[in-house]
């Protein structure tokens, strides 16, 4: 199963960080949330990852052009131009770095690079600045058994966010952001079927509306209940707690 993770945006509410680079390469622990995120696909096998650009994307570019720098002890030899890499701790990851604007929306993303998902029956989608203990095998068993096109992943953290209104197992209804406090929200670990570009009309379509509206209106989303551990990087406040469970062995996220 290939992996999508949307990596464009400007993350202008983290603007003092993101003021100088994308907001997934924003570290915690001394590694970039992005990083953390492939980790916990890595965790259940999920390997093969296409990296949606925008934003200072030739950063994320140069990070795993350099991974071994990053990752690794390394001698430089500079008489013979030549670079020594000593402890290898490469990962298995196969990514596809593919530049889908800086002005794109997340819907836009998705369409852009589907031509890399096109042959998959399904794919997962994330975004670059949220992690979770999400058990995401158990969640591909529910998207196979339930047979329809989409899967979004709920939670139940505070307010801010897109909420979900499910029966059972069923999505009725999907609000970005909604006004009122509480409920089931968009917890952002999606599978889709690669049809799901028929709802996408292009660059400015965002994904949380017009195309997952319809797919509620038309019984094709299933809400997957994830009652654990989840949290955005939304703000400095949100990325200061991350770094402190991380720093004190705490990170529920960590789950390879």
């Amino acid at each position: 199963m290939k992996v999508v993770i949307l990596a464009g945006g400007l993350g202008t509410r983290i603007a003092e960080e993101t003021s100088t680079r994308p907001k997934p390469m924003v570290e915690i622990g001394g590694r970039p949330i992005l990083w953390h995120i492939m980790k916990i696909y890595s965790h259940y096998g999920f390997n093969d990852f296409v990296i949606c650009l925008g934003y200072k994307g030739y950063m994320i570019k140069e990070y795993f052009a350099n991974y071994f720098l990053h990752m690794s002890d390394v001698t430089f030899h500079l008489a013979e131009n030549r670079m020594e890499v000593h402890r290898e701790t490469a990962e298995p990851w196969r990514v596809t770095l593919v530049d889908t604007g800086e002005d794109t929306q997340t819907g836009g993303r998705l369409k852009r690079v589907l031509p890399y998902v096109k042959d998959e029956p399904f794919f997962a989608l994330t975004y670059g600045d949220g992690v979770a203990d999400i058990d995401l095998a158990a969640e591909i068993a529910f998207h196979r058994a339930h047979g329809r096109r989409a899967t979004v992943s709920v939670v139940r953290p505070a307010k801010r966010f897109g909420a979900v209104a499910i029966e059972g197992d069923r999505v009725v209804n999907f609000e970005e952001k909604p006004n009122d406090d509480g409920g089931w929200i968009n917890g952002g670990f999606f599978l889709l079927s690669p049809s799901v570009g028929d709802l996408i009309a292009g660059d400015h379509t965002i994904w949380e509306r017009e195309p997952m509206e319809q797919l509620a209106r038309g019984d094709d989303l299933r809400a997957y209940v994830h009652p654990g551990f989840w949290h955005p990087m939304d703000s400095l406040r949100d990325r200061n707690f991350l770094e402190g469970e991380w720093s004190v062995n705490r990170a529920k996220w960590r789950i390879w």
